[in-house]
């Protein structure tokens, strides 16, 4: 069975716009079900796809952060071009550091950064994350094991550069986030197994908003946007949604 990618998302509904933004080695998949949610509630909601990620992981050891945030600029804009004036932002793990990013140098209308890393882990812990992704995709692609071991040595050969780079964009974020005045939902999952969730409460405390939130979800893990609190997170970030000042129905 051949195994089907995910594709980006641009779900037209109301004139009231979300950007979603999903995590590194993720796709949109990872914030389809509230793109869905939020659609249903009368919300456009669009989630672009950076490049090297939903395709080959091959592909995303040639590629680094400056191609990411054109992406992410890129469907701020693609939204801007059709029409939308006021846009909140939501984004998972890397997908909260852009948003964090977007909201200190665009205007945005609120922005929701889930489980989002302040402090870089070491360059070993991403990697073994990037050869756990690389694994896990080529088995969905029905390769035996003995061709996904052939391949994951090929894998490994490939220097990959995007880790120190990532590591850049984080502290570089870290650093201006003080540049943030538009209303923040801080969204953390307690046991939180990929970050330090710390990274929360330095959301919190240092963006200069005079409208903030933040909230543990004591059940979850990273990947808050898929587990076993995702209907609550959905409801939770719908309610901060309509307590923004839109000036658009």
């Amino acid at each position: 069975m051949r195994y089907t990618l995910p594709k980006p998302f641009l779900w037209e509904e109301g004139k009231r716009a979300v950007l979603l933004l999903h995590g590194f080695t993720g796709s949109s998949a990872d914030v389809r079900m509230l793109g869905r949610y939020l659609q249903k509630k009368g919300y456009t909601c669009h989630a672009p796809h950076y490049k090297g990620h939903a395709v080959p992981p091959e592909e995303l050891l040639h590629t680094g952060p400056d191609d990411w945030w054109q992406d992410v600029m890129g469907g701020y804009n693609l939204l801007k071009e059709k029409g939308y004036e006021e846009i909140a932002v939501c984004g998972l793990s890397l997908g909260g550091v852009f948003s964090l990013k977007l909201a200190a140098s665009h205007p945005v209308k609120g922005v929701i950064p889930m489980c989002a890393p302040m402090n870089a882990k070491t360059e070993e812990k991403i990697y073994e994350g990037v050869l756990e992704y690389a694994r896990e995709f080529k088995g969905r692609e029905d390769k035996t094991e003995e061709q996904i071991e052939q391949e994951m040595e090929e894998f490994k050969k490939i220097p990959m550069n995007t880790l120190n780079e990532l590591r850049e964009l984080i502290t570089g974020v870290r650093n201006s986030v003080d540049m943030v005045y538009a209303p923040t939902f801080v969204v953390q999952a307690r046991h939180d197994e990929m970050i330090d969730i710390n990274s929360a409460n330095i959301i919190y405390e240092e963006v200069q908003s005079t409208v903030k939130k933040i909230k543990w979800y004591e059940h979850s893990t990273h990947v808050i946007t898929l587990g076993k609190e995702k209907e609550q997170l959905h409801e939770d970030i719908y309610e901060f949604l309509e307590s923004l000042d839109w000036s658009v129905e």
